[in-house]
This record gives C-alpha cells, sequence and structure tokens, in this order.
C-alpha cells in the first residue's frame, strides 16, 4: 500500500498545519511522523484522515503489488 497523495500537503492545503492538528488532538504525533515517513497508520487514524479531507480513503492509499526481491512492480 501506498499513499497516492502528500498527506500533509492535503491537510495543510485544508487549513490543517501540524501544530494545529497536535494542539486540537486530532492526530498523534507519531501518526504525523508516519504520513512524513510514509508508513501505514491504523484504519481509525485513516477513518480521522478522510473525516478531515471530505475524501474517501481509495482518494489516498493504492495497493501497489510487491516482488518476492521487495521491489514494487512496474
Amino acid at each position: 500500500m501506498q499513499y497516492k497523495v502528500d498527506v500533509l500537503a492535503a491537510l495543510k492545503e485544508k487549513g490543517y498545519n501540524t501544530n494545529k492538528i497536535r494542539t486540537d488532538g486530532l492526530l498523534s504525533q507519531s501518526t504525523l511522523q508516519k504520513f512524513r515517513n510514509k508508513q501505514g497508520v491504523s484504519w481509525e487514524n485513516l477513518e480521522t484522515l478522510c473525516g478531515l479531507l471530505e475524501c474517501q480513503p481509495a482518494d489516498l492509499i493504492e495497493y501497489v503489488p510487491v516482488q518476492e526481491t521487495g521491489d514494487e512492480v512496474p
């Protein structure tokens, strides 16, 4: 799985900078770090993200098959 969008940039476009997100308790610092590192997050965090961005999960993530070697399939 990988993100189709830059999550933090999309949040910023909607008026949510990382300080506001943390202060309002919308997402934790560790979750924001996972977005920076393009790591997976919980369903709960994905649901929160979709609510903030007013979108569906498929707008944010996509499945990309990987080969046995760990490389992405072209």
